[in-house]
């Protein structure tokens, strides 16, 4: 069965649409409905608040960094698991990069491609006719897109809502939602997005706040009418990567947390056992698995209990030594010989690899990235083909010797060099696999 979807998108980030869409989940759950999301794009934030909204897992979504195949099996499978799917949007509707038609990596891909309807959320503060010409623009900028509905955010007044409303009646798109400005339904950000939803100790509290919220301010019935079943054709999505071993111990807690839910659930699908373990409680990988799995995440704000976390660092070596360890980013730069925090202060890394980043010289890395390997290792066999995305404002300040792990490209084709290290059984990388081409 194919549940009916929707997608939230606005005309640029910063307009709601998170706010929205939260919400909206949360309103639909408290109704009884058995709710979906899923997220455009690279972001690995966005789906942990999802998962605490639906009380479901959610799904990225991203059809530059995901072959049409996997698109669609990821998709199909988020679809038949829910009376509705919610695909939460990123950037603005129609923002990607110059690429194929439908591999953009923009929210637009999905609308076409699967025929799911749009509702925009459209930040109307310090405008008020003017947002109809917004709505216009993006109502016939492609064909293929239909915006079903619109929900007004940030409406300073009853006056103001007749202006836009007014302005709006002629295109006869309907208005599904007027939310006025209130600042406590935002949530708190840090230098990669929104702070994670487990450091949310009132996460719960705000989402009962937003269901609040969308019952008062949303027409739930419409927004729910509006969801159209999806053209996507039915079938499992292969493996997004192979799994890196059939027992992987899955570094697991606020230093490490930037995994796709995609990529785990590939894992466990191609037979692969996870074994998590926390390096922050001193923890060492399990001597019972065949490979191990360092994530991105925040180690910048946790360098100094990672330093002292010996049994991790010794018991990591002592892995490493016979059996792969992969890290991401955050992972990657664990695997360093050192981390330099916010403050200047150096902290001791792992040392299994010869780099060393710093977050005092903040530089922001951002995009997608097309990755060539040079050497069998966790990510997959030499001269396999990734693509991922980078984001993070580290840099290194020693490069060491290490063998680089792959070339990489940006999502336009423009090459950027090489990225990672390689040293025996040790591989890690700045960038963030999504899938093999």
């Amino acid at each position: 069965m194919t549940a009916p979807a929707l997608i939230v998108a606005a005309p640029r980030s910063g307009a709601g649409k998170t706010t929205v869409t939260l919400a909206l989940l949360a309103a639909l759950r408290r109704r009884g409905l058995a709710v979906k999301a899923a997220k455009t794009g690279p972001d690995y934030i966005d789906p942990a608040f999802h998962r605490a909204a639906t009380g479901r897992g959610s799904v990225n979504l991203d059809s530059w960094a995901m072959s049409p195949a996997l698109l669609d099996g990821l998709a199909t499978q988020a679809s038949a698991e829910a009376d509705i799917l919610v695909i939460e949007g990123a950037m603005g509707l129609f923002d990607g990069i110059p690429s194929a038609p439908g591999r953009t990596g923009a929210t637009a891909d999905l609308a076409a491609r699967f025929a799911v309807p749009v509702l925009l959320v459209i930040d109307v503060s310090g405008q008020s006719q003017s947002a109809a010409a917004l709505v216009y623009g993006f109502a016939t900028h492609d064909p293929r897109v239909r915006i079903g509905g619109v929900v007004l955010n940030r409406v300073a007044s009853d006056r103001h809502e007749r202006l836009v409303a007014a302005a709006l009646a002629a295109l006869q798109i309907p208005i599904l939602g007027r939310v006025r400005r209130d600042e406590s339904l935002s949530l708190p950000e840090r230098h990669l997005g929104l702070v994670q939803a487990g450091e949310h100790d009132d996460l719960e509290a705000h989402l009962a706040a937003l269901a609040d919220m969308a019952e008062r301010c949303f027409d739930l019935d419409a927004i729910v009418s509006l969801a159209a079943g999806p053209t996507y054709p039915s079938g499992k999505a292969a493996p997004a990567l192979p799994p890196p071993g059939m027992r992987i111990a899955l570094a697991q807690d606020d230093a490490f947390t930037f995994v796709y839910p995609h990529v785990v659930a590939g894992w466990r699908q191609a037979g692969a056992e996870l074994v998590p373990f926390s390096p922050l409680a001193d923890e060492a990988p399990s001597e019972t698995c065949d490979a191990c799995w360092l994530p991105g995440g925040y180690p910048e704000l946790h360098a100094g209990r990672l330093a002292s976390a010996a049994t991790f660092r010794d018991g990591l070596a002592r892995f490493a030594a016979t059996r792969p360890v992969h890290g991401e980013c955050g992972g990657y730069m664990v695997l360093g010989e050192g981390l330099e925090d916010a403050d200047g202060v150096r902290h001791a890394m792992t040392g299994l690899l010869g780099h060393a980043t710093s977050f005092a010289q903040r530089k922001l890395h951002l995009g997608y990235r097309a990755a060539r390997l040079l050497t069998d290792g966790a990510l997959g066999r030499e001269g396999a083909r990734l693509r991922g995305h980078e984001f993070h404002y580290a840099s290194v300040i020693e490069t060491g010797k290490d063998a680089p792990l792959a070339e990489i490209a940006d999502g336009e084709g423009n090459a950027l060099g090489t990225d990672g290290g390689r040293r025996g059984h040790v591989t890690g990388t700045f960038f963030h696999a999504i899938a093999t081409e």
